[in-house]
This record gives C-alpha cells, structure tokens and sequence, in this order.
C-alpha cells in the first residue's frame, strides 16, 4: 500500500498525515512538516519525527545557498534528523513510513532523494506521504507517473481521512 496525498498548499495535506498518525501512533515511522511562527507571522518550517526528535528545515534568518521564496534551507540539520530514520526502514519496515513532505526545500538533501527512491518504489513497504501538486523534482515526476497521488481539495479531506483511515486499517 503506497498513499500518496497531494493537493495546494495549505488545503490540509500535512493536518491529514498527523490526524491518521494520531490513530495509531505505534504503526508509524517517519517525519511530517510545521511551520515555525513568531508573532503571528511564519518564518520558518521545522521537522518532527515520530521519535520525537525536531529540527529546522528552513527559516529566514538561516544561512544557507539553498533557498525557496524567502526561506533559506538547513539542508544539512535537516539529513541529520530525517535521513537516519528513513533510512532504518530500509530494505523493510514493519510500520507505514510517513513522509511529510516530499517538497522542493526536502528535495535539495541528496541523501532524502535516495532514501525516498528507495521507500516509493521498494514493493514491500507501506507508504503515506505527501507531494506537491507540481512537478518540483524528477522524483515527484516519476512518483505521480507511478502511483496515481489522491488530491485532497477542502470539500473531499474529511471524506478522505475516514477512507484512507479504514483503508490503512487504523481503525
């Protein structure tokens, strides 16, 4: 079972994957996506694994040659707290690895691109992540090429949460 969610920004992508993780916690593996807000105004995004382990994606006062709009990307502490656990659900893993999301700022990390390939397309690993709706990177490409992403919108993403929900057997 490989669930690839994709839809525009903001529309509920990332509050789907926390909302079917806090189903069953245990069953997961992976990392999701938050913003960083500082007197009301988003500054930056930051990672959260579901080991509990953070750290900066990008912020706008890092420095940094790897940049999307305003943000600059920590692509470096970004490899040192996802990657490791990517990487430990290779060649199989026992839970559903959770990966939030496969985006322009993940996607300047060598490292996550291989690790990624090696999850989306291995037959016997169980997948729920999110893309974005354009073709951002020659992997999101080939992802969207391979296994039909759902599109959440505002109107299905309740729906849509109670399906992939029994779908994934969380409850």
């Amino acid at each position: 079972m490989k669930v690839f969610v994709t839809g525009k920004p903001g529309v509920g992508k990332t509050t789907l994957i926390k909302r079917l993780y806090s189903l069953d916690p245990d069953r997961f593996r992976g990392f999701w996506t938050e913003e960083i807000r500082e007197r009301g105004r988003r500054v930056g995004f930051k990672v959260i694994t579901t080991e509990g382990k953070e750290g900066i994606l990008a912020h706008v006062d890092f420095e940094s040659p790897y940049r999307v709009g305003k943000y600059r990307v920590n692509v470096r502490g970004f490899e040192e707290v996802v990657v490791p656990i990517l990487e430990s659900c290779l060649p199989l893993c026992p839970e559903i690895v959770l990966v939030d999301e496969i985006g322009k700022m993940e996607l300047f990390s060598d490292r996550f691109v291989r690790v990624v390939e090696g999850i989306a397309f291995r037959r016997n690993i169980r997948v729920l992540a999110t893309i974005p709706i354009k073709d951002v990177h020659p992997l999101v490409r080939r992802i969207r090429r391979t296994s039909r992403p759902i599109l959440i919108t505002l109107e299905n993403r309740e729906e849509l949460f109670h399906t992939l929900a029994k779908r994934m057997g969380l409850v």
